[in-house]
């Protein structure tokens, strides 16, 4: 297989629904899905079983126990768990552009990961996204989000479908070509090779942390911004909280400091 999917999710059965519809209509199908569970009831594995026959790959579901936020722990468990020797990185309430899986594909480069965003969509037009309006691309479409209530920004460029003004956008564009866990993608042997994600880190910059040690050990990174194109559905962040933040930063500015790439909290510690 060409690309292993690791998608993270906790407890969101209805957007992980919408998540899986999106890949189930890619352009390229030569993937596997892995999903990295931090600790969902049996509702999130009746998703996962109704899409089952949807993909040329078995979907697999690594699960962990409910305790607490535990992003790091799982998607190093999901990373030991995949099958590819590319990993594509997203989240479990991001639904992929038809073309998102390609267009990774496409990028990819040894000596680099490739950074990418979304969309963000509030919560009255996420809810509003159907089935068929994922199948026919219709919630990608600026026109169709624009009836269904969104405001009109410079932001909504990022829906683009030239490849011409995607790539100038990709270029020009000031923002950091860091690692995002919504839209990441990278070599197995690069990310095993800096030990994984940091356990020690909670929510908030736990997947800019594992970019700034690939950084560390020689690799650069590519903008995919504007080409590989997701939209985020609305959701609370209860897990979220000013200390867990601070802890978090100085973990990061240690790192930068000090140049660490291996951390010594990651997947051989499993």
């Amino acid at each position: 297989m060409k690309v292993s999917i690791i998608i993270t999710t906790y407890n969101s059965e209805v957007w992980l629904h919408k998540v899986l519809l999106g890949y189930s209509v890619q352009t390229e199908s030569d993937f596997e899905i892995v999903i990295a569970d931090d600790g969902s009831t049996a509702k999130t594995k009746g998703v996962i079983d109704s899409f089952q026959s949807k993909f040329k790959y078995p979907i697999v579901h690594v699960w962990q126990e409910d305790q607490g936020f535990q992003k790091s722990k799982i998607l190093n468990k999901a990373i030991l768990a995949s099958q590819s020797d590319y990993l594509l990185f997203s989240d479990g309430d991001c639904i992929p552009r038809n073309n998102f899986v390609a267009t990774h594909l496409k990028f990819k480069e040894e000596g680099y990961f490739l950074s990418g965003g979304y969309f963000k969509l509030p919560l009255s037009i996420s809810t509003a996204i159907t089935d068929d309006a994922i199948i026919a691309q219709q919630c990608f479409s600026i026109s169709w989000l624009l009836k269904q209530g969104l405001k009109l920004n410079f932001k909504i460029t990022k829906l683009t479908h030239n490849p011409f003004f995607a790539a100038f956008m990709n270029w020009i564009t000031p923002t950091k070509r860091s690692w995002n866990g919504h839209n990441a993608s990278g070599f197995k042997k690069d990310i095993l090779a800096v030990n994984g994600f940091n356990h020690e880190m909670k929510y908030g910059g736990l997947d800019r942390e594992l970019g700034e040690r690939l950084f560390h050990y020689g690799l650069l990174s590519k903008q995919i911004r504007y080409s590989a194109i997701c939209i985020h559905l609305d959701h609370a962040r209860g897990y979220s909280n000013p200390e867990i933040w601070h802890s978090n930063n100085q973990i990061r500015k240690y790192n930068k400091k000090h140049r660490i790439a291996v951390t010594p909290n990651g997947i051989n510690q499993l």
